[in-house]
């Protein structure tokens, strides 16, 4: 009983640090913060029951299976906030299966936790983005997409993925990634014109 609440006040020390303290900051999405903690939370709850119990190592794998995919094929979540995701996830099992405390579970969850601290962290990729962008003309071929995405975004674009081309409303949906500069200038409009207008009439 002891080592269990040991272990599940680390988890909320550990699961509080990864959310409050590194994804919140960042990102400020408060929906995904009772996610984090949902997902963390039960995932202790089932692997220190499994971990109490003779259940077949099928039944836990399962269980796993289950928890792991949750909200995960949602197109609502980016990629860097599936990485919390399981990052929540593993902290939770972690210290769940945990029957005596050690120096090494403290190590592999603070691991964790430094882990997407630095790698998400705005020093490294702050300046690189990735963003999607529906345009209002048709362009059939991707060096026409990259143009026109260059020419709206106003710098030189690394990468452009043409999802889909629909020549009756005449628009191209597309993901481009590029580097923001530090400063950039932007012309202004003339009246009545989006900048994608006015970006778009130069082709």
């Amino acid at each position: 009983m002891f080592t269990t609440l040991t272990m599940l006040g680390v988890n909320l020390v550990a699961i509080a640090i990864l959310v409050l303290g590194v994804y919140f900051p960042r990102h400020h999405r408060t929906d995904l913060v009772v996610a984090f903690f949902a997902v963390n939370m039960g995932v202790f709850g089932v692997a220190t029951v499994l971990t109490g119990t003779n259940v077949g190592m099928g039944l836990g794998m399962g269980l796993f299976g289950v928890l792991s995919i949750i909200r995960l094929r949602s197109s609502e979540i980016s990629q860097r906030e599936v990485s919390y995701y399981f990052a929540a996830l593993a902290i939770g099992l972690v210290n769940g299966m945990t029957t005596t405390p050690s120096e090494l579970e403290v190590v592999i969850v603070a691991a964790i936790i430094a882990t997407l601290a630095v790698a998400d962290s705005t020093r490294l990729f702050g300046q690189y983005r990735s963003q999607e962008i529906k345009l209002d003309r048709a362009y059939p071929t991707t060096a026409k997409a990259t143009q026109a995405v260059e020419l709206l975004l106003g710098t030189e674009v690394n990468s452009v993925t043409v999802h889909c081309v629909d020549l009756i409303n005449d628009t191209t949906k597309v993901t481009a990634r590029f580097r923001e500069p530090a400063a950039r200038e932007k012309s202004a409009p003339a009246l009545g014109q989006t900048e994608n207008e006015v970006a778009l009439n130069a082709l």
